[in-house]
Formats: C-alpha cells, structure tokens, sequence
C-alpha cells in the first residue's frame, strides 16, 4: 500500500511541475494567438502560487515537500525507490534529474521570474474581453 501511495504521490508531483510548465508556455502563445483564457484570474494566480513555493524552497535550501512524503512512503515499503514499477520508473526520469544544486536555483528562480514577467506583460483579468 505504501509503495502504491509513493507512486501515486510522483504522479502528483509530475502533473504540478507539467501544470506549472506548461502554464507558462500556454500564457506565452495565448498572448500571441490572443487567447482570451490565459488571462484568467484564477488560472494565473494558481499558475504563481505554483512556482512561487518552489523558488522559495530553492532559495531556502528546503527540499520539495513532495519529494520527502514520497521518500518517506518509499521507505515505508521497505524500499530505497528502486526498482519500481514501469510507470513509478519512467515518471522518476522524467522528474529528477541529476544536476549540481546551483543548477536547481537558478533554473526555478529563472522560471518565477519569467512567470512574474508574464503578470507584467500578459496581465490578467477578472472577465477577459
């Protein structure tokens, strides 16, 4: 069960990075395809309250809350994370990769800013045009 709730956990962790990645790149076409939704209010504030942690956690030195809970469920199990099954496997490639820890503060504080910038450039609005 433990092992089952780490997966289901990194499939969590996998859609937050993709909503947060791929918010960004949306607002940015939208704003050339003149996309009426990417100025939603209440996607835009999600889409910053998203990464905004993830910088400061960064800046702070703290590892991703996420990334412990699995850990801890993984261990749990009685696991070290591997071997896992096909999709715990792939999914893991896809999220972590191994980079020197300057590598991580730069790369999210870089994305905050770009999705700060987009709030500058591509305001949102509480009823879009």
């Amino acid at each position: 069960m433990m092992n089952f709730l780490a997966n289901a956990l990194l499939v969590i962790h996998f859609a937050f990075i993709a909503f947060v990645v791929a918010g960004l790149i949306l607002t940015v076409i939208g704003f050339f395809r003149k996309w009426r939704w990417i100025r939603n209010l209440w996607f835009r504030a999600l889409h910053l309250c998203a990464i905004l942690p993830v910088v400061l956690e960064e800046w702070c030195g703290l590892m991703c809350p996420l990334t412990v809970w699995e850990n801890a469920l993984r261990e749990a199990a009685g696991g070290k994370g591997y071997p896992e099954d096909f999709l715990a496997y792939w999914l893991r490639r896809l999220v972590y990769y191994d980079f020197p820890p300057w590598a991580f503060t730069l790369a999210y504080t870089g994305f905050g800013v770009l999705v700060v910038l987009t709030w500058v450039l591509v305001p949102p609005m509480r009823k879009p045009n």
